[in-house]
């Protein structure tokens, strides 16, 4: 049979042809913004990267691309079922930002907005302060009288799922805002502590901060528990260290253990408060270079007598900033665990599709110029000067690293015990202190 002269194979033929071209010049028009997407992202990234006379080709983000067009060609031409190439565009963006630090990454419109400030109401949180580790959501710390710390959450956990998205297929940034909400939202977590997996349910809410607790141990020797170094904080640790040297404090026992949150301008302070010449902080950015310089003010020194700091790997970002301070500047011993190791500043670069690329634009260093926040757990944070291992130790995030994988589950664990009521770093901090 024909239609006006012309076999309806043909037509059928002619209309196939049509629709494979059609499809063919679409597949070329996403793949074109792809790759264009790609080339702004290396612009702007290729553009924070140091540079040193020959990069080798591997480092080279221009080099890089052709990989990048070949992958997408075989997307397009040689993967079974039709492909999104929206939700193919939107994962190379998010693996390109999550590949440099845990805390760049790629946002969509909507993420935008929301960090923007168009959020419908006030917000109730989980009091979880995360990190990446091995790709996994790793609690770097719990706020103290916290719905997670409620729970039972601890420093160390290891986050496997929020809700039934596991946390090794989303970022950082997806990872805590799925932990803020509404006050009543209900939160399931799937975490990894001691050798096997446990889950935790608590419901989002709001939640007062904790000031500074100061108290007299013995005779000339103090007691100073930080919980937060957000704006505000360091009038409130003056306040309390002026009642200490009131009460005849000259050993004192700063307590910077769980401190995770915080401004670096909170952080100077307090330092300063601590030491009376010399560099308390630096901050650097593209090749290492100092961008500022931060000395301390002689006026501002309270405190001139012996000093131990205690620390751990939920001693975290600004905390950091000021332990650097006092172990650079020779004012006193740290005691307890390496810190984490975050500590920096992130910047929003809009995107043409309204999204934006979160990445790291400054890092927090020590007075010597040494980041706080290295390229790895093992190059990353404060060491103490007297190591005390917690007995409740989990794995490190070096561990956690090196492993690429949770350890295997053990079915024989008991349920995990109770931190020991014993405080061992405290312990030796006043035992060093009792020797001056």
């Amino acid at each position: 049979m024909s239609r006006g002269g012309v076999p309806l194979r043909r037509l059928a033929n002619e209309s196939s042809e049509k629709r494979g071209v059609a499809r063919m010049a679409m597949k070329f028009k996403v793949s074109v913004l792809i790759v264009s997407v790609i080339v702004a992202l290396y612009v702007v990234i290729g553009g924070l990267l140091p540079r040193s006379g020959v990069i080798a080709s591997y480092n080279d983000p221009y080099s890089q691309l052709t990989i990048f067009q070949e992958v997408l060609a075989r997307i397009i031409n040689d993967y079974v079922d039709e492909p999104d190439l929206e939700k193919v565009r939107v994962g190379a963006l998010r693996g390109l930002a999550e590949g440099l630090d845990p805390y760049s990454a790629y946002l969509t419109p909507e993420q935008v907005r929301r960090l923007n400030g168009e959020r419908s109401g006030a917000e109730a949180e989980s009091g979880l302060v995360l990190s990446k580790v091995a790709g996994y959501a790793y609690v770097v710390s719990v706020m103290k009288g916290s719905p997670a710390e409620v729970a039972g959450l601890r420093s160390g956990d290891v986050i496997e799922y929020i809700g039934t998205r596991a946390t090794r297929d989303m970022s950082l940034y997806e990872a805590r805002e799925l932990l803020v909400g509404p006050v009543g939202k209900e939160v399931e977590l799937k975490v990894f502590r001691e050798g096997r997996s446990e889950t935790f349910k608590f419901k989002l809410d709001r939640f007062p901060r904790p000031g500074p607790e100061a108290k007299v141990l013995e005779r000339g020797l103090g007691y100073l528990k930080l919980t937060t170094l957000e704006e505000g904080e360091s009038a409130r640790v003056r306040a309390e260290l002026e009642r200490l040297l009131a009460q005849g404090v000259n050993r004192l026992i700063l307590d910077l253990r769980g401190v995770a949150t915080g401004t670096l301008t909170e952080a100077l302070a307090v330092a300063n408060y601590f030491i009376g010449s010399g560099t308390l902080a630096k901050t650097i950015g593209r090749e290492g270079r100092t961008l500022q310089t931060f000395t301390a003010d002689p006026q501002r020194q309270l405190y001139r007598g012996e000093l131990a700091v205690l620390i751990d790997r939920s001693t975290a970002g600004a905390a950091e900033v000021l332990a650097a301070a006092i172990l650079e500047n020779k004012r006193g011993e740290l005691v307890g665990e390496r810190t984490f190791g975050a500590g920096g500043e992130q910047k929003l670069f809009p995107l043409r599709d309204g999204g934006g690329l979160y990445i790291t634009v400054v890092k927090y260093a020590t007075p010597s110029g040494k980041p706080i926040m290295g390229s790895t757990s093992a190059t990353s944070g404060i060491v103490p000067t007297v190591e005390v291992p917690r007995p409740d130790r989990g794995p490190t995030p070096e561990e956690l690293e090196e492993r690429e994988e949770l350890p295997p589950e053990e079915p024989s664990v008991q349920p995990s015990p109770q931190p020991p009521s014993e405080d061992l770093p405290l312990k030796k901090a006043i035992e060093i202190l009792r020797k001056t």
